[in-house]
């Protein structure tokens, strides 16, 4: 799932090719907004919330996309050829004088009035890269549940909204804590964050996701199971965390982050 980062370089691509622009065409390709056409509408700007994109219009409605495991929008010039994939994987194109935003395999595509928005984004957490974003309060979410393993917490949009898989297992590596550690248990919890935001900010501005200082080595641990860490040649190991419906496989390294003694029941081995 593409993390904060992605999502918010995609928006800042969006907004330049669209915002302040009128739509001279548009195309849903999907049964419940098949006849909707927002030809003549002006897009105000197109805002990162999270891993959600919201695309404002001036007749007062969103477009909400959100690209979950494989979505992604494609600027083209009018005049360039569409290269994001098959035709029946286009969900949505919007259309100016000068270019096409195309939403391939968009899995949410919605409009709904920009005054409801809060519906579909109200529950996230602090935004790490948003405008507004309030450490204490991302801290204060993340302490309102002190048994929860802190790796499964960290990837809770509701807690602080952009972190996925990549950044919460590469936090809790930089800041040597175990994931199954409860939350509870940590005590520079803003710490956690600080790193988490620095990471995010960092690669959104570069256009990368390097959590090393080596490019030729982008991770310390996500991906690497199995292989050397860096710090200390301790096989990393990966093991899935979570509820269910938000299970993820956690990459970390057992003797760089070793639990705590009250965490060594909980642990996985």
């Amino acid at each position: 799932m593409p993390e904060g980062d992605t999502v918010w370089r995609a928006a800042q691509r969006l907004n330049d090719a669209l915002a302040h622009r009128v739509l001279t065409g548009s195309d849903f390709r999907l049964p419940s907004l098949a006849s909707v056409d927002l030809t003549g509408s002006t897009v105000l700007g197109v805002v990162p919330r999270g891993k959600h994109l919201l695309t404002r219009l001036s007749e007062g409605r969103t477009l909400h996309t959100h690209f979950l495991m494989d979505g992604a929008w494609h600027l083209y010039r009018r005049s360039e050829r569409w290269r994001g994939g098959p035709a029946h994987e286009v969900r949505v194109v919007l259309e100016n004088a000068d270019w096409a935003a195309v939403g391939y395999r968009l899995p949410v595509v919605e409009l709904l009035p920009t005054s409801r928005e809060s519906e579909v984004v109200g529950h996230l957490g602090p935004d790490l890269l948003g405008p507004d974003w309030d450490a204490e309060e991302a801290e204060r979410r993340l302490r309102g549940r002190p048994e929860r393993e802190i790796g499964d917490a960290l990837r809770d949009q509701s807690n602080l909204a952009g972190i996925g898989n990549i950044y919460a297992c590469e936090t809790l590596f930089i800041s040597r804590i175990d994931p199954w550690s409860r939350v509870g248990g940590i005590e520079d919890l803003p710490g956690v964050i600080a790193t988490a935001r620095r990471l995010l900010t960092r690669n959104a501005r570069r256009g990368t996701q390097t959590t090393t200082d080596d490019d030729r080595r982008p991770h310390y641990v996500y991906g690497r199971r199995g292989r050397a860490c860096y710090r200390c040649g301790t096989s990393v190991r990966a093991r899935e965390q979570g509820a269910p419906l938000r299970m993820r496989l956690t990459y970390w390294c057992p003797t760089c982050q070793p639990p705590a003694a009250a965490e060594e029941a909980i642990r996985p081995v």
